[in-house]
């Protein structure tokens, strides 16, 4: 029972000492980062961003105005339009069927590939 009494007490000794050396590493780290003049590298490797109060409102006026055009309801389209910008473009026959003919002639090849692999 003596053994593990001597046994604790010198642990607690020992690590007394380790929280020592401990606090003079620290303490010497923070002399170091000092300076180096890095307040806490360990917080953020990036500096915080200081905004003046002018662009601060700047800032807040700019982001109300998209808010407002974001808010804003649509505007409805003139009564022979069917929407309010360009007039809609269309194809003509003969190009919307060459765009199927090749479409076609994509499948078949694609078709006739699975075949030949099969």
């Amino acid at each position: 029972m003596i053994n593990l009494t001597n046994a604790l007490q010198q642990l607690r000794e020992e690590r007394k000492q380790a929280q020592l050396q401990v606090e003079k590493f620290d303490q010497a780290i923070s002399v170091i980062e000092s300076l180096n003049g890095s307040v806490a590298s360990r917080k953020s490797a990036r500096p915080t961003r200081i905004v003046s109060a002018a662009s601060r409102r700047r800032m807040a006026r700019a982001q109300r105005a998209r808010w407002a055009t974001a808010r804003k309801p649509p505007q409805s389209a003139p009564a022979g339009n069917a929407s309010a910008g360009a007039p809609k473009k269309h194809l003509s026959l003969a190009a919307r069927r060459k765009i199927a003919a090749a479409q076609r002639a994509r499948w078949a090849k694609v078709r006739a590939q699975a075949k030949k692999a099969a």
